[in-house]
């Protein structure tokens, strides 16, 4: 699989930009997931579902399948902090490309999203795993750079450049073991 994260401050633009490469990468007949860092508390169940009784009952884990999804709620013990390796391990195996966003400061190759308007520091210029930057103001980063500096709002030309890069983000599980 090919894993690419996306770092940027709140309000950059990462949830956008990455609902957006979704279909286009699947316009490419290429399967996509996604891993999502959540800074604050959520659920995905809901109160009364037998699913969540479970969970209450003290089960460590639920999965819920149908011919349509699944889903597994994981229910940690103690408070805990799972890598980006970790929850990549997670996935389906046959998976295409893993967009992964959050997880600013892993070590998987990103592409830095930034705004002028956002009044926010830029991160390449500190972090070596930031391999692009997708901007909607070019001629406003805070820094030269030698990156590749993509079109924020041209979803499909970040997508041909992430496919056209493809082998570059290649995932192998036991570089991270």
């Amino acid at each position: 699989m090919n894993v690419v994260g996306f770092a940027g401050f709140s309000g950059s633009g990462k949830t956008t930009l990455v609902e957006q490469l979704i279909p286009k990468l699947k316009l490419k007949g290429l399967r996509v997931s996604v891993v999502k860092h959540a800074h604050h508390r959520f659920d995905i169940d809901h109160e009364g579902k037998d699913t969540f009784r479970h969970r209450e009952a003290g089960a460590f884990e639920v999965i819920v399948a149908s011919d349509k999804r699944l889903a597994l709620m994981r229910e940690f013990e103690v408070p805990s902090r799972p890598s980006v390796h970790h929850l990549l391990a997670e996935l389906y195996e046959g998976v295409d490309w893993v967009l992964v966003e959050g997880f600013k400061d892993s070590d998987l190759q990103k592409i830095e999203v930034w705004r002028a308007l956002s009044a926010k520091p830029a991160r390449y210029p500190e972090d070596d795993f930031i391999v692009a930057v997708a901007t909607d103001s070019p001629d406003q980063l805070p820094a030269p750079t030698g990156l590749p500096v993509l079109d924020l709002n041209d979803p499909s030309a970040v997508a041909d450049w992430l496919v056209a890069q493809g082998s570059r983000f290649d995932y192998r599980f036991e570089n991270y073991a």
